[in-house]
């Protein structure tokens, strides 16, 4: 697909560098192509360009004519996307550019994520390097990888590769918010590995299917309560087990930032047993589908008998496995007593994998203060020890302390009211923003994050509105054209 219609849009070249970075794959942890294609842009411009160990490019272009004078500004943006598909769907993220449509005012892609998050913001800086018109003072463009499966591009950024007084990172997802806080994460894995014993004669062996969600941002859309299509399976699985069920296989979810939307497990019972469980499946069924009937319009959830399995998660062991995955908690966890609607702290179970003598369960647990942070992990840690897990907290970064005096936030605060007769909201997010870390390589460095209407991120339904494009464009021209003086 060439992508013509999205190039038409305005401003032009803006679109014009998103087609070209979408045509480029970029997985977390494999940018390499992405990488190259920004530093052969910097190079072609004959900026300075730098990759530095871990893979980060920047690109220092020098302050126009008149603005010599100026606080140097760090434009950031990441390069990796998250890569989700429909299952039924026949895409290769490491090999295929992302195939876009325009619908009304929004773009979104053809049954995949559309890489607006961040690749709106990489292709705003790209618009601002390449351009001699554009009023700014000196520009350095930090172009990080790996944001979205552990920050390593944030991590491994040494401090003395930047200059820049103020910092504008532009990850938010809200045209009409200011963001000047992030919480921090860690992850969570639980791994065991268990006993299968041989199924005898006289058991049927079933495949539960549950699909359709909506799926989304484990952080930003974790308290719209809903489903995880891990915890749905699975409470399936834990009614059953008063029938007797062995676990043969399960295999739900993908990535830890974001929300799973589909999950199937297989299960054997006693033949004697299996009128009574296909009733208790349509019970819980319509229990389901009515709690949810509001927000996941699409869910579909199916039981079918299938070929006999050979052998099966010893009894015990599933028994542990599955009441563990029901004690531990999914969802938010608690709301910030400071901030008025700030989910503080919550977890996100997404992914869940039973195959073969080995159970994994990987979690992201989150929150902006760092001792809750670890109580919520400390909470899962002790539901899946009780099951004989091991359990690991690996990747942790730290939230972003916000600054409500900061003088960026102030000259944003004022031009925002003034393009738009209204202000902004000034807020705090539950994702994980790169500035915590960067504040810790940088300290001093004033920042804040803004950026277009993005709905759905980390899910196929992830769509960026165009007029929203037009206003996050105007409004960053502006304030690169006010960055105070040194």
């Amino acid at each position: 697909m060439s992508n013509e219609n999205i190039r038409n849009l305005l401003p032009e070249k803006i679109w014009n560098f998103f087609a070209d970075l979408n045509e480029v794959p970029r997985p977390s942890k494999k940018e390499e192509k992405v990488r190259n294609f920004i530093k052969n842009f910097g190079i072609s411009l004959n900026l300075e360009t730098i990759e530095d160990e871990t893979g980060n490019i920047v690109i220092k272009k020098p302050a126009v004519r008149g603005f010599e004078n100026r606080k140097t500004v760090v434009l950031q943006s990441h390069l990796d996307m998250v890569c989700q598909k429909n299952n039924e769907v026949d895409f290769d993220f490491e090999t295929e550019g992302i195939r876009m449509v325009v619908d009304g005012d929004w773009v979104h892609a053809v049954e995949t994520t559309l890489g607006a998050d961040n690749g709106i913001g990489v292709a705003a800086i790209m618009s601002i390097l390449a351009s001699d018109q554009i009023q700014h003072p000196a520009i350095e463009a930090l172009f990080t990888v790996d944001e979205e499966t552990g920050m390593t591009g944030a991590f491994g950024l040494k401090p003395g590769i930047l200059s820049g007084n103020i910092l504008l990172n532009l990850d938010t997802e809200e045209d009409n918010e200011i963001d000047i806080g992030c919480a921090g994460g860690v992850d969570v894995t639980a791994t065991a590995e268990y006993k299968e014993t041989e199924m005898p004669e006289g058991f049927q062996t079933y495949l539960l299917t549950l699909k359709g969600l909506h799926g989304g941002h484990s952080g930003m859309e974790i308290h719209k309560g809903l489903g995880n299509s891990n915890k749905l399976i699975n409470r399936f699985l834990y009614n059953f087990l008063d029938f007797g069920i062995q676990l043969v296989s399960f295999d739900g979810g993908g990535l830890r930032n974001a929300i799973p939307r589909e999950a199937q497990a297989v299960f054997s019972v006693s033949n004697t047993r299996q009128k009574e469980l296909e009733s208790e499946f349509q019970r819980l069924k319509k229990d389901i589908l009515a709690e949810f009937t509001s927000l996941e319009e699409n869910l579909t959830l199916e039981m079918v008998r299938t070929n006999k399995a050979e052998r099966a998660m010893d009894f015990n062991d599933g028994k542990k496995f599955i009441s563990a995955l029901q004690a531990a908690h999914n969802g938010v966890y608690r709301i910030s007593p400071d901030i008025e609607n700030l989910v503080e702290a919550s977890n996100n179970i997404a992914r869940v994998e039973v195959k073969q003598g080995k159970a994994e369960i990987l979690c992201l647990t989150r929150s902006s203060v760092e001792s809750s942070k670890f109580w919520v992990a400390n909470s899962l840690k002790a539901a899946f020890e009780l099951a004989e897990m091991k359990v690991e907290f690996t990747g942790s970064y730290p939230g972003w302390k916000p600054n409500p005096n900061s003088k960026v936030l102030k000259l944003a605060e004022s031009i925002y009211e003034r393009q738009n007769g209204e202000k902004p909201l000034i807020i705090a997010c539950h994702a994980g923003l790169e500035c915590g870390i960067i504040a810790e390589k940088y300290p001093g460095m004033d920042m804040i994050s803004f950026g277009p209407t993005i709905k759905g991120a980390h899910s196929p339904k992830e769509k960026v509105s165009i007029s929203s494009v037009q206003k996050f464009w105007k409004y960053l021209l502006e304030i690169l054209e006010n960055i105070p003086t040194k």
